[in-house]
This record gives C-alpha cells, structure tokens and sequence, in this order.
C-alpha cells in the first residue's frame, strides 16, 4: 500500500466519524447539552466546541485566543490549547456549533480529496496547537479524537451505539498497538513476559517484552501468554481512553492476575 492510499483510507474514516457525530449532536436536545462526560469539567457541549475549534484550525481558520483562567481540570500545555475553543463558544448556540463542524470539516474533507497528501512523513501545512506531526500522524489521530468525543457524548446522554462503525475499529487497534509500551514501560515487566489482548471483533494483539526492555508486537500469540485479557470493544476503549469502568462481565483476565490488574491499571494512553 502506497502512502497516498494508506493517508486516504484515514480521511475516508475520519470523514464518517465527522458525519456520525454530527448527526448524533442533531439529535441531542436542549438538556443533553449540558449533560456531564467522562471528561472532568467537560459536558456535551464542551466536548462539541472542542471538535468545531480543531477542525476549524485544520480547515484554515486563524488561532483563536481566549482568557482560560486556571480550572482544575486543566493540566498541561495541550489541555490549555483545547480549552480556548470550549471558553470561546459557552454562549454559542448549539446548532451553530454543528454547522461550524460540518463547515469546517467539509471545507477540509473537499481540499483533501483534491489534492491528497502523498508522503506520510511530511509535515502539513496546517496543524493545531503547533503539535510536531507528520501527515500520518495526524490524520490517524483525527478519527480517533471524533469518535472517541462521539462515545463520551453517548454514555453522557444514554445514547449507547457506534461501536461497530470503521472509526470504532481504527480507534480500538489503534489503541491496542500501545499494550506493548503499557507492558514494558509502564508496567515493568521483565523481558520474556508476554500479554495478549483478545478484543472482541479485531485479531489478536500480543507483546513480550525484549531484552532491551521494550514491547514487542509478535506475528501470533504464544499458546500460554503470561496474561490474556478478553474483552469487548467499548470495555477497551473505555480503559484505554482513560474513561469510566467497563460494564460487568466485559473484561475477564487470564493466566497471571496480579499482572493482568498492572496492566489494566496503567492501559489509558489517551485523554
């Protein structure tokens, strides 16, 4: 595969992710808007606001400032870049924040298609938040950050769905690559240990950690693993998005459990 069409396929997904969670904002009502996420000091319509700001930045819009002030819930350089755009649109009414969405990510979706990015590893033109990434990099990341924001907009306002969309997919394995970093970093595990993530719809995902001390992907899971974790679809993402706890009798470890807890313990690798 071709970077050309590698890149494409991201845009392909990102742009239904688009299309998923602004249809699912349609049918919010004025209530949901205000309902809390996952995210702490986060509801919908922060959640929405951040959307519309980053696609507004990648379709060409100027940087936006705001006053953020010092919220607790904000940590880091990146956590105060994204709340500019949730400070700068409180008083915006919630149909405009959708139709900034689709604007922006039409105007973007329209220019990718015409002309696509060729070599993952160059550096777009326009980025946000003047974060260092390629091509690949960042057009891998954007169906992830929309359909995760789709899911923490659905458990806010009991609206369960969406797991078996491509973005659901693309985001899970995407996540899952990152058990091996958990494992080895992480964790600390010592060289030779294997763990195996057994998802529900995708492949298995299995690592042992090097002699150098790193994880390792392997081609196929070892018939004894150190650990199994067996899981559904939105109980991963729900740990690995650093989110709430899976529902009951979705996750299940097998084979070592006091490293099986390590590592579910330490799995979020995203915000």
């Amino acid at each position: 595969m071709t970077d050309q069409q590698l890149l494409s396929g991201y845009v392909d997904v990102w742009w239904q992710a688009i299309n998923d969670f602004t249809d699912l904002l349609e049918e919010l009502g004025p209530e949901d808007w205000s309902a809390p996420t996952d995210l702490p000091g986060w509801d919908v319509k922060a959640v929405a606001s951040h959307i519309a700001h980053l696609e507004g930045i990648l379709a060409g819009n100027p940087e936006e400032t705001a006053e953020i002030g010092d919220p607790e819930h904000v940590t880091g350089p990146m956590g105060l870049y994204t709340e500019i755009g949730v400070v700068n649109r409180r008083d915006a009414d919630p149909d405009a924040i959708i139709n900034e969405i689709r604007a922006a990510a039409t105007a973007r979706h329209t220019a990718l298609v015409a002309d696509p990015p060729t070599d993952g590893d160059a550096r777009p033109e326009r980025i946000f938040g003047g974060v260092p990434w390629s091509w690949r990099t960042l057009l891998r990341n954007r169906p992830l950050d929309v359909w995760m924001h789709e899911q923490d907009v659905r458990r806010a306002t009991d609206r369960p769905g969406g797991l078996d969309s491509p973005a659901a997919r693309h985001t899970a394995e995407y996540l899952a690559e990152s058990l091996g970093y958990v494992l080895a970093k992480r964790v600390g595990a010592p060289a030779g240990t294997t763990a195996v993530l057994e998802m529900e719809g995708s492949a298995s995902f299995a690592f042992a950690v090097t002699d150098a001390g790193r994880g390792e992907r392997l081609p196929d899971a070892p018939d004894a693993p150190d650990v199994c974790l067996r899981m559904d679809r939105e109980a991963f993402i729900r740990l690995a998005g650093g989110r709430c706890e899976p529902e009951p009798g979705t996750l299940l470890v097998d084979g070592d459990e006091t490293l099986g807890k390590s590592i579910l313990d330490a799995l979020a690798t995203t915000p």
